[in-house]
């Protein structure tokens, strides 16, 4: 990130656990809370991250009047009367970060000055321990200034990948849910645990740290996921088992469907369903 970026104001609207995260990871990035504006719904939460952060706490139309880029944190279903409270304030050369779900960079275009870069963004909860994934797609007026400057303020808390938006549902089906899903999975695997007769607390330790071994594996490695499963499959021994009874009980293909289905939710919500 260069010193332009640093120097520059940046805006967090509707600052809940993501927004605080991100303001969190720009700050021990090096951007000086002189240079970071928050806005909440609530005076106690804004006055909150002040004491917290060092930052101003300003509203709407003053963090639009006063950033150069606006990270719009609110929920889907704020964001229209959001955009309405801003759109007076906001000049076409700011850069507006959207972080909600569903929602396409042309509800914004349409919404704002003509010509205005707004850049769309799906992070997922791990953003909140500095291992998130943060999804980004260029809008129609985004440039790859925009999109480094986008990249700075989402890297401190993850990884970030580029894709075009229209892959952005299937990123929220797989990136932007998946944590649910691991999360579904630990939940039943310890289920499994106190069935076999393990106490729940043991159970659940020998599963995370499974998971957290698995996954720094396939990060590390470099292997293909089917080549680490093998090493772990012995012939006619517990692994192999195991796998039948999940091949069994169409595990793989109701994965397949869930996702599929997410990403359908995904769309509705673009096109306001």
């Amino acid at each position: 990130m260069t010193d332009l970026s640093r120097s520059q104001k940046v805006a967090v609207l509707g600052t809940g656990k993501i927004g605080e995260a991100l303001l969190s990871g720009m700050i021990r990035a090096g951007w000086a809370p002189a240079d970071l504006l928050v806005t909440a719904r609530r005076a106690e939460r804004a006055g909150e991250l002040r004491d917290r952060y060092g930052v101003e706490a300003v509203g709407n139309p003053e963090a639009a009047k006063a950033a150069d880029t606006l990270i719009l944190a609110a929920k889907p279903q704020d964001m229209g009367a959001l955009l309405d409270e801003l759109a007076p304030h906001l000049a076409a050369d700011r850069l507006v970060i959207s972080a909600a779900a569903g929602i396409p960079t042309s509800y914004f275009e349409e919404r704002l000055a003509e010509g205005m870069p707004v850049v769309r963004v799906m992070p997922n909860t791990p953003v909140l321990v500095d291992e998130g994934m943060s999804v980004i797609s260029a809008g129609r007026h985004a440039t790859e200034a925009h999109l480094v400057r986008t990249e700075a303020i989402f890297q401190p808390v993850g990884k970030t990948l580029r894709v075009p938006e229209k892959q952005q549902d299937a990123a929220t089906a797989l990136s932007g849910s998946g944590p649910a899903y691991f999360y579904y999975l630990v939940e039943a695997m310890t289920d499994a645990g106190i069935l076999l007769g393990l106490p729940r607390a043991q159970a659940h330790d020998l599963i995370v740290q499974s998971a957290i071994g698995a996954a720094v594996m396939l990060r590390d490695s470099g292997e293909h996921p089917v080549k680490l499963r093998e090493a772990v499959t012995s012939p006619a021994g517990t692994t192999i088992n195991a796998i039948r009874e999940l091949e069994n009980h169409g595990v793989r293909a109701a994965l397949l469907a869930a996702l599929e289905a997410a990403r359908d939710r995904s769309r509705e919500l673009a096109s306001g369903a």
